[in-house]
């Protein structure tokens, strides 16, 4: 049997970037009607997807000028949502699909978010997931208290520490600790019940968790640092990698690498997935599915690209001179304590860092960047599933892809990968034809 790809939807940017100007969009009397996310849960798992991801960030972007006049004016990245409770919803009209939910170590206290998550896990029955994640975004961080952002491998020490507490905290009360026993008044064993007495350089918790265990005991791990630094704590927990696409030779070096520092960690590297960032667009014809992609960058204006470039980056990209190498700029990134990877990484490892730019061809990039329109193929079922599959085989076969772009709330969009690309994997023998777990965990493997 040939290894199935597994399927999951980014929903993190519904209505928000480019998608609220587009015909399809339901902003206004639906957004954020409980009933938009409901209707795209149904959809998803109508198409037995894995898992519905939400992305998040907490912060109106205010890097570009230092002002968040121009994220509120252009809609960039806000309005967000805590997805907790919307995903109760979600799961209340589903009964397999998972739902993966975002926060930072960097911000969040471990013993809050290892109970939200078990409490959502209980909920769910098991469909939960959690993509942990560091952040290097100053709007974010000047709300939780930081007049700086935390240097980046300290970012990922406190993630190292964050991740240790969370998962004492699921271990604290034994599966079998709870007995309910009437008879003779006994609600848990406290043999089974233990504090972990944590004390490291960020945390100080005691512990236990003040819950029962959940379905799954702790969440589905996922984690996206692509980084040597973020591959290497990723190692020691994670589950599944959510991972950028950024071109095959790129994505299978990660996954040499992955696989190398998950052997250190005395770990196998076959159970763990690589999720891949995968922004496709299906059409009944090669034409329509080419003219879907153009309305990703139509009338975007050039502010907007700004502000998504700093706000994702940390650096305010406002600042930059006429002409500069990507060296130069990397250089002055890292000063900032901002990302070195990402949009500014991928384009030095695809030009070299001593190529030069001027602002407006970096700033096309960026619109590419922002709207997905760069790395968004097109195609009809069959393009698209040769090319997944093409790609799968190529980055180790393990894992999959989530697909989503910023018209991720267009039902057209959703609709043809479900009614069209999903059956065209099926006929190849490439993706499930039902969910054959219980939890999440269990659909992941199977």
């Amino acid at each position: 049997m040939k290894p199935r790809i597994h399927l999951a939807f980014d929903f993190s940017w519904t209505q928000v970037e480019t998608a609220w100007r587009r015909p399809t969009s339901r902003v206004g009397r639906h957004y954020p009607d409980i009933g938009l996310f409901e209707d795209l849960a149904r959809i998803a798992e109508r198409g037995l997807f894995d898992l519905i991801f939400f992305g998040d960030s907490t912060g109106i972007p205010n890097t570009w000028e230092g002002s968040i006049d121009a994220a509120v004016r252009r809609g960039v990245a806000w309005p967000r949502l805590d997805m907790s409770p919307w995903i109760t919803a979600m799961s209340r009209v589903t009964k397999h699909i998972g739902f993966g939910l975002t926060y930072a170590s960097t911000f969040m206290h471990p013993f809050y978010v290892a109970r939200l998550l078990n409490s959502l896990d209980h909920i769910t029955d098991g469909r939960i997931a959690f993509n942990v994640i560091t952040s290097q975004r100053r709007a974010d961080a000047e709300n939780y208290g930081f007049d700086e952002l935390m240097e980046h491998g300290q970012r990922y020490d406190r993630m190292d520490e964050f991740m240790a507490v969370c998962m004492k905290l699921w271990d604290s009360v034994g599966p079998d600790a709870f007995v309910w026993d009437k008879a003779n008044g006994l609600v848990a064993d406290p043999a089974k019940v233990h504090a972990i007495n944590h004390v490291g350089k960020f945390f100080k918790v005691k512990g236990p968790l003040s819950v029962p265990p959940s379905p799954q005991i702790r969440p589905v791990l996922i984690q996206a640092g692509g980084s040597q630094r973020g591959i290497q704590t990723a190692a020691r927990f994670v589950d599944h990698v959510f991972g950028a696409g950024k071109g095959v030779p790129l994505m299978a070096e990660q996954r040499r690498d992955l696989d190398a520092a998950l052997r250190a960690e005395g770990r196998d590297p076959e159970p763990v997935g690589i999720i891949w960032a995968t922004k496709v667009i299906v059409g009944e014809t090669e034409k329509e599915a080419a003219s879907l992609r153009e309305l990703l960058i139509a009338d975007v204006p050039p502010e907007a690209v700004g502000v998504w470039l700093s706000h994702n980056t940390g650096f305010d990209m406002s600042t930059l001179p006429p002409r500069f190498s990507l060296r130069e700029l990397n250089e002055r990134i890292v000063a900032a304590n901002a990302s070195p990877v990402g949009f500014v990484g991928i384009l030095a490892r695809k030009y070299g860092e001593d190529t030069d730019f001027d602002r407006e061809e970096f700033f096309r990039l960026g619109l590419h960047a922002a709207t997905g329109y760069g790395i968004t193929r097109t195609g009809t079922a069959a393009q698209i599933a040769d090319y997944l599959e093409e790609t799968f085989e190529a980055t180790g076969s393990r894992g999959g892809f989530m697909l989503g772009h910023s018209q991720a709330g267009s039902r057209d969009v959703i609709n043809n990968l479900v009614d069209l690309l999903v059956p065209e994997l099926q006929r190849r023998g490439r993706y499930r034809t039902a969910y054959e777990g219980r939890t999440l965990r269990e659909n992941l493997v199977t």
